[in-house]
C-alpha cells in the first residue's frame, strides 16, 4: 500500500467548510481506482491543525489520482478553507496493524 499523511492548517472560522467540503469529496474518493481510505485527525491542541492520512492500494494508484484533473480540481477547492500549502509526506506503508 502507498499514501500520504498531510498536515494543513485551517483558516480560522473555516472548519465547517472543510468538513463539509472534505465530507463530499471522501465520500466521492471510494469510487476512485485503488482508494482505500481517507482520515482526518483534528488536533487537540490546535483544532485549526488537521492531518489527513490518504491510503492506496500501490504507489499507481495514488500518483494516478494525484496527477488527474479531478484530483487537481479537488486541491484548488481544498485551498480557500486553508491557510497554507499543506506539508505532504507521500510513502509506502510498511506494516498495517
Amino acid at each position: 500500500m502507498y499514501g500520504t499523511i498531510a498536515k494543513m492548517r485551517v483558516k480560522p472560522g473555516m472548519q465547517e467548510g472543510f468538513m463539509a467540503w472534505a465530507a463530499s469529496t471522501i465520500g466521492a474518493a471510494r469510487s476512485v481506482p485503488g482508494h482505500v481510505e481517507t482520515l482526518v485527525y483534528q488536533s487537540d491542541a490546535d483544532p485549526n491543525l488537521l492531518t489527513v492520512v490518504v491510503i492506496f492500494e500501490d504507489r499507481e494508484s495514488y500518483h494516478d489520482n494525484a496527477a488527474s484533473p479531478e484530483q487537481n480540481a479537488e486541491f484548488l477547492k481544498m485551498m480557500q478553507f486553508l491557510a497554507a500549502e499543506p506539508e505532504w509526506n507521500d510513502g509506502e506503508i510498511i506494516w498495517r496493524g
